[in-house]
């Protein structure tokens, strides 16, 4: 159906900028944890806080329900791209079947 085909579309948008959301809050995580950056610079503190603000409360939800720590390492963020990933391509698949 047209109809539901920007709906789709803009799904797929919005889990394809989360999914980015994500990998750059964790690249700038490593950059932090390996001083390449510091936390002291001002924009690089926003920047984290504001990347905190959108992904934290999704990972606290799959913390909630897996565990998700191993050896000091928290894989949630790998967690949450592994379903982003999957519902992208959920949402891809449902698109196409709808259009033929």
């Amino acid at each position: 159906m047209i109809i539901l085909d920007p709906v789709f579309e803009i799904l797929a948008i919005i889990v394809d900028i989360y999914f980015k959301i994500v990998v750059v809050q964790v690249a700038l995580q490593w950059l932090i944890h390996f001083k390449v950056l510091e936390v002291s610079n001002k924009y690089a503190q926003k920047t984290v806080e504001l990347l905190d603000k959108a992904t934290t409360p999704v990972y606290n939800i799959i913390k909630s329900k897996i565990k998700t720590e191993y050896a000091n390492i928290d894989f949630a963020p790998f967690a949450v791209l592994l379903i982003l990933y999957f519902l992208s391509r959920m949402i891809i698949s449902i698109r196409l079947s709808i259009a033929g």
